[in-house]
């Protein structure tokens, strides 16, 4: 028996497809395919552009999707370091007066904030028509015991006289001499009393201990004034001020004693210049702040309690300096990429020092003549093999 095995060439429809419909389908799949590399050319330029800082790679030069970076070798160079700075202005050495008397009602207060003053120029004058009396009264009993020490004296001479003669006995002469020295003492006691009250006295006035601009004046005429009054005037030593200028940790130990610094007072475009002269011992734990103390010669812009703007002049130093995109951290600290043998890049740890408007110091881990990834180093792993380019920085 014979069998016949037929195969049909119809479509769906039972219809043979035409010639064009079979070219149109071929076309639709090439265009596809033209598509698909074309989107995979613009993710390798997009990759590529990105990796070399917007530099157009170039693909001939690759070999197995190597990526071109860029690389600089920063040298090594004297860079000047600044510090910039808040803080406020105070006195250098303010002086808090009191009462140090025995006080009393204030009669006159002869000088305002503002004024100059001199050591020992009287400041407040207290009432003393009590002390005055006392002092009298205190004399007055000196004069008693002189005269009751002359007395014992001229008897004692008498007797002195008359023990010779057997008229005044040993013992009598003895209780003769002691009356005698205990008149003496009585003149001391009432000679210490009389300089005490004299001294009170003189404590009434309220004095300027140095010379220097009064910044404070807390007490009025008719006023009553005591060792409990607190501090009625505020004193600038020799007018000196200083700024309190606040730096973070690193930056305090940083910068050295002596450091020029430029202030900027708020509210005006005057400049003054001064000297760091000491350094906060302590950091404030809540900030991790410290002061930076900058004295300052008096000026009329200078008042205590504004506020100010320094710029810390923080040495020089010889490092490598690098752009800031240059320069990676994590947990480890940071670290730069540097292209080494056969191309392959290789982490490298190192310690960041002065921060400039041009970049940042390398103070270790370093030498300035290596290459090293300028940008898009996080893109990089350790072991990477790249193509490097120089920068034209």
């Amino acid at each position: 028996m014979n069998y016949e095995t037929t195969v049909s060439l119809d479509g769906a429809d039972g219809q043979s497809p035409s010639l064009e419909e079979a070219e149109a389908g071929a076309r639709h799949k090439r265009r596809n395919i033209v598509i698909a590399a074309v989107a995979a050319v613009l993710v390798l330029v997009a990759y590529f552009a990105f990796a070399t800082g917007g530099e157009e790679p170039d693909f001939g030069a690759r070999t197995g999707q190597v990526p071109v970076v860029t690389v600089v070798s920063p040298g090594e160079g004297t860079i000047a370091g600044t510090i910039n700075a808040t803080g406020t202005i105070a006195a250098r050495r303010e002086l808090p007066v009191g009462s140090v008397g025995e006080g009393g009602r204030v009669i006159s207060v002869p000088v305002d904030a503002g004024d100059w003053v001199k050591a020992g120029q009287v400041l407040a004058v207290i009432d003393r028509s009590v002390q005055v009396q006392q002092t009298a009264g205190q004399a007055a009993q000196l004069q008693v015991a002189r005269a009751d020490a002359e007395l014992a004296q001229a008897n004692l001479d008498r007797a002195l006289k008359l023990v010779d003669r057997g008229f005044i006995s040993k013992a009598d002469l003895d209780r003769l001499t002691a009356t005698r020295d205990a008149a003496v003492a009585r003149v001391r006691v009432a000679e210490a009393q009389l300089g005490e009250r004299r001294a009170r006295n003189a404590q009434l006035n309220i004095v300027a201990p140095a010379a220097g601009l009064l910044l404070e004046r807390n007490v009025e005429p008719g006023q009553t004034v005591g060792a409990g009054s607190g501090v009625l005037f505020s004193i600038a030593k020799g007018g000196e001020m200083e700024l309190l200028a606040k730096l973070g940790e690193s930056e305090l130990a940083s910068v050295p004693l002596g450091a020029s610094a430029t202030v900027t007072p708020v509210g005006t475009d005057k400049s003054f210049t001064g000297q760091i002269w000491q350094k906060s011992p302590v950091i404030d734990p809540q900030t991790r702040q410290g002061n930076a103390r900058i004295a300052l010669a008096y000026a009329p812009a200078l008042r205590p309690g504004g506020f100010a703007s320094a710029v810390i002049d923080s040495g020089t130093i010889s490092a490598p300096l690098l752009p800031e995109s240059a320069i990676m951290s994590d947990d480890k600290g940071s670290y730069v990429y540097i292209v080494g043998k056969d191309n392959k890049v290789v982490r490298r740890p190192i310690k960041t020092g002065l921060v400039t408007d041009t970049g940042i110091a390398v103070v270790e881990g370093l030498s300035g003549n290596e290459k090293i990834v300028e940008r898009a180093g996080g893109f990089l792993s350790e072991g990477d093999t790249v193509k490097p380019v120089t920068s034209r920085r």
